[in-house]
């Protein structure tokens, strides 16, 4: 192998290394009776309870897309145009939030000033430097599902995963975190029931 498609080559490892590292693990929970009354698939609609500003209908749209790809990986079906007559509802909401070096906690829709803080301080005779800057906010985010059953409004299933990622890293963007979080979510459907797991 020559030299430069050597370096080739560790380059991409270490691409590759650095993506998976961006990545971080998944807190979920899940709650149901599966263990008592079997979850049968069906048909099911999806319907979105998040209080969607005009700007993020697409972002909305990405994660009930994942949820819906998931539902049907795990044996439900859409109804299509039936959409009405479903057999189950899947009520799907998304909430992120901002969570600042110094731990303060907003609404990524809101706008967020400047957070203040030290970096490094001179102790005795030596003088402290931070060459890393400021530390980067982390974006938080959780997808809630409930799963009733519309023949007589029972819930079924109900879940939620959540991830915190750094601002600007893959895993703050709504097309991965989307897939992340609805993977974790119906892994091993329907999970064990009130026990969170953190899902790598």
């Amino acid at each position: 192998m020559s030299l430069q498609k050597l370096f080739g080559a560790a380059a991409l490892s270490l691409a590759m290394t650095a993506c998976v590292a961006t990545t971080p693990p998944v807190n979920v929970t899940r709650f149901h009776n599966a263990q008592d009354m079997q979850i049968a698939p069906g048909t099911i609609a999806i319907v979105s309870t998040s209080d969607v500003s005009e700007g993020r209908v697409l972002e909305q749209g990405t994660y009930e897309a994942a949820v819906r790809r998931e539902l049907q990986r795990v044996g439900f079906s859409d109804p299509g145009t039936d959409a009405a007559n479903g057999e189950y509802v899947a009520r799907v909401s998304v909430e992120q939030s901002r969570l600042s070096a110094g731990g303060r906690r907003s609404p990524v829709s809101v706008g967020v000033g400047g957070s203040t803080g030290s970096y490094g301080s001179g102790v005795g005779l030596g003088i402290g430097i931070n060459l890393s800057g400021k530390p980067k906010d982390k974006i938080a985010t959780e997808l809630a599902v409930r799963i009733t059953r519309r023949a007589d409004n029972q819930t079924v299933w109900e879940g939620r995963s959540s991830v915190e990622a750094k601002e600007g890293s893959p895993a703050s963007q709504p097309g991965l975190a989307a897939s992340k979080l609805a993977e974790a979510l119906f892994r091993d459907f329907p999970g064990e029931s009130g026990t969170t797991i953190k899902v790598p």
